[in-house]
């Protein structure tokens, strides 16, 4: 095994940092970079980009993300997080692993590369969308990139094994807040009062026949309201309350018109029942497409290692979305499940952990894009 795999994404596990603030993080990766005699740059301000120039026309490109989770570890590794309260609990430490080991192969096989590459330590993937960020700069567009390649640990494969499927993959997604503003009342007397309670539960009832009633059964789509929470004593009539959820599609069109049906249904609410509504949703994730052809060239390079095709897309959300909305890209898992030793537990997990010989496979595939993509010569 590549020793420098394990050192790195033990190194890193031990320093989490939430979304936008993966400062030790970045310090880390830049200077393990410049180690290997490349040059760092940043479009945002914990974001470490390389982009190795040699003078070719195209470009190719390969993400990792480097946020983490504010989750309490439960694992029992001597490497355990040194951040109270935050743990790489979604395989980012991995993920960097990997392409940092991908770096250190590059620095020494410069003379081999027949296209430019472009390395994307983003942050933010769990949060507002570090990937948007990084596009909205031109990080992509202003280097004549071809295609984009990005990894995720699947604790849901084994270890030696691949994922992934042609076309949709993962879902758009978009998190949707809903304040029900009433009127307070003494529980006895319920008529002098505007019920907020009552009206959310109507309200959540009614948008789960939008799914039902108003989307084709053949289009995926997800409505999911987590949280819910009203009122403030027993025989009190609720004056507010709210709900989080999320929406998830694969089509733009039925995405916008599952937000707008609940915005219509909200403001027949408001003038039956004569409260005030608050809606809004953020403007979330695009769906993750891997491109049919890149995504054939990518199943050939890896050939020789077993691969898991999803029959259906998944319902998960990734904003690796928005590098395929500008150009090719394939994104893919690497598996980790080992159930001898217990690496059984699911991404954003408190115990979730995983071996580090198992990021081998990762770094295998990278370089075997490199060749399928003929950016470098053997």
């Amino acid at each position: 095994m590549n020793n420098n795999l394990k050192t790195y994404r033990q190194d890193l596990h031990k320093i989490p940092e939430l979304s936008l603030k993966e400062y030790k993080t970045s310090a880390y990766i830049k200077q393990k970079l410049e180690s290997f005699g490349f040059k760092t740059f940043s479009l945002l301000e914990t974001d470490i980009l390389v982009y190795i120039d040699q003078g070719f026309d195209t470009t190719i490109a390969f993400r990792s993300d480097i946020d983490a989770l504010p989750v309490q570890e439960e694992t029992s590794v001597d490497f355990k997080s040194t951040h109270d309260g935050f743990m790489h609990a979604c395989g980012h430490d991995g993920h960097m692993a990997m392409l940092l080991t991908f770096a250190e192969y590059l620095s020494k096989n410069l003379d081999k590369l027949t296209k430019n590459i472009l390395l994307i330590f983003q942050p933010a993937e769990e949060s507002i969308g570090g990937a948007k960020l990084l596009c909205d700069k031109g990080l992509l567009k202003d280097r004549a990139v071809e295609a984009v390649f990005g990894i995720h640990l699947f604790p849901e494969i084994p270890e030696g094994t691949i994922a992934s499927r042609p076309g949709e993959f993962m879902a758009m997604a978009s998190e949707v807040n809903v304040e029900v503003v009433g009127k307070t009342a003494h529980g006895a007397m319920p008529h002098q009062g505007i019920d907020s309670n009552l009206i959310l539960a109507k309200l959540l009832i009614d948008f789960q026949s939008i799914q039902t009633r108003q989307i084709s059964p053949l289009e995926y789509s997800i409505i999911t309201f987590g949280k819910m929470a009203g009122g403030f004593v027993r025989n009190v009539v609720s004056d507010n309350a709210f709900m989080e959820g999320t929406v998830r599609a694969f089509n733009k069109e039925t995405f916008q018109k599952i937000l707008d049906s609940m915005k219509n249904i909200c403001a027949s609410y408001e003038q039956a029942y004569g409260c005030t509504i608050n809606f809004n949703n953020t403007a979330g994730y695009l769906a993750v497409i891997n491109d049919l052809e890149l995504y054939k060239r990518f199943k050939k390079a890896n050939k020789d290692i077993p691969l898991y095709e999803f029959e259906k897309p998944l319902m998960i959300a990734e904003d690796f979305s928005f590098y395929q909305d500008e150009v090719p890209g394939v994104f893919y898992y690497v598996g980790i499940r080992n159930e001898e030793l217990g690496y059984v537990h699911a991404l954003h997990n408190s115990k979730f952990n995983f071996r580090e010989s198992a990021l081998e496979l990762g770094l295998t595939t990278y370089k075997n894009i490199l060749v399928e993509m003929e950016a470098i010569n053997e």
